[in-house]
């Protein structure tokens, strides 16, 4: 029956979640990349496996984007994400290793709320080297997280939250969001601010500003961030943008689109009325030129 069923909505959700990748191929995000450059945009680079690859496979296409950005193409950041590497520790020493080589930070993507506990066991053995986690607002267990990574010194991109906590499903996620700053504020060393919730945004750069905090706003390609990147233009603050490409499993996988009215709902949408990316109309002279911090 499952398998039925992945045949039958298998071309469906591939078509609705190709809206959510800027393209199946690395050409795809570096072109958008280099558009967002010259807005004084930098850029995150996502390969979004199709979740049956081997890790080998994902090394390479990580590999590829830490080439470009050594080369000078781009001037971006890797999200990684463990899952796809097997928590294979050679994977994880390659990959890290390259992008110390170009400079490049690298930023371990959330997943479920446990498999944090492996991105921490990862990023112990490389503290304080340009590598980093993100971290949910909707969890419970974010700010003992984020206290852990201030011990460590590794960045932290703060994030609504895609997976809900299942012990604790009606976290608050602005006001967790918030929490996370304030435990960050002052200590950490390097904050990604990645929400497009201008006033969530404004608030979260106040705390960090105040508390002399280096930061940087971040943005996930399709979402509109106009009104976010405004708030950050006050502060002086850099920012990014988030590009995934390849098989965009997100924010649909055949069992939520089951499961889940909610879900079917974004699908129908995304199938019907598609979802449309412009780059931001501020003129780029007038935007706070990228950090250099990495």
């Amino acid at each position: 029956m499952r398998e039925a069923l992945k045949s039958i909505l298998g071309p469906v959700l591939k078509r609705a979640t190709s809206k959510y990748v800027a393209g199946e191929a690395l050409e795809d995000a570096a072109d958008l990349a280099l558009r967002a450059g010259r807005q004084n945009l930098r850029c995150t680079l996502c390969y979004w496996n199709d979740g049956t690859e081997d890790p080998e496979i994902v090394v390479r296409e990580y590999s590829r984007i830490l080439s470009l950005i050594g080369e000078g193409r781009i001037d971006g950041a890797l999200a990684a994400k463990l899952p796809a590497l097997k928590e294979r520790e050679d994977l994880v020493e390659q990959v890290v290793a390259l992008a110390r080589k170009v400079d490049a930070p690298v930023i371990f993507d959330a997943h479920a709320p446990p498999q944090t506990d492996d991105t921490l066991k990862t990023l112990e053995r490389y503290p304080r080297e340009g590598v980093g986690l993100a971290i949910p607002g909707r969890w419970k267990r974010s700010l003992r997280d984020a206290d852990r990574a201030i011990e460590l010194g590794v960045r932290v991109r703060v994030v609504k939250g895609e997976w809900v906590d299942p012990d604790h499903p009606h976290i608050d996620l602005r006001e967790g969001y918030l929490g996370i700053i304030r435990r960050l504020a002052g200590k950490a060393a390097f904050v990604g601010v990645a929400t497009h919730d201008a006033p969530l945004a404004r608030e979260a750069m106040r705390i960090l500003a105040e508390a002399g905090t280096p930061f940087e706003q971040e943005f996930v390609y399709p979402l509109p961030i106009e009104a976010a990147l405004r708030e950050g233009a006050s502060y002086g603050a850099g920012a990014r943008l988030y590009i995934p490409y390849g098989e965009a499993w997100l924010p649909y996988s055949l069992k939520r689109a089951i499961k889940s009215p909610k879900t079917l709902y974004w699908l129908g949408r995304d199938l019907i009325g598609g979802r449309n990316f412009v780059l931001p109309s501020l003129d780029p002279a007038q935007m706070p030129a990228a950090p250099v911090a990495n």
